[in-house]
């Protein structure tokens, strides 16, 4: 199922939008590489990793394809299982979308 935002009556895919006006938006691909790219450089299993937040992970697989965004919870717990500041890898994300 996709998400459509109306833009002055045009339909456009959520996933298409990178920015309205001066607001970046949160693209989920660029999310879900900077935490497979945590992962793999830790040379952890998704199977650890999601043990480790405490997620399914089915759930850790979609989030790292960007099908799926994690909430500020999983976030934590993500960054917590990977043993990087939350902080540090938020700014990577910020680097990406910028």
């Amino acid at each position: 199922m996709s998400t459509y935002v109306f833009i002055n009556s045009l339909s456009i895919p959520y996933t298409e939008i990178k920015k309205i006006g001066e607001i970046n938006l949160l693209d989920s691909v660029i999310v879900g590489e900077v935490i497979k790219e945590a992962r793999e450089k830790k040379g952890l299993s998704q199977e650890v990793v999601s043990g480790l937040a405490d997620i399914g992970r089915t759930h850790l697989s979609a989030i790292e394809r960007g099908a799926r965004k994690p909430t500020l919870e999983t976030f934590f717990r993500l960054s917590e299982a990977l043993g990087i500041k939350p902080s540090d890898l938020m700014r990577e994300i910020e680097n990406r979308v910028q």
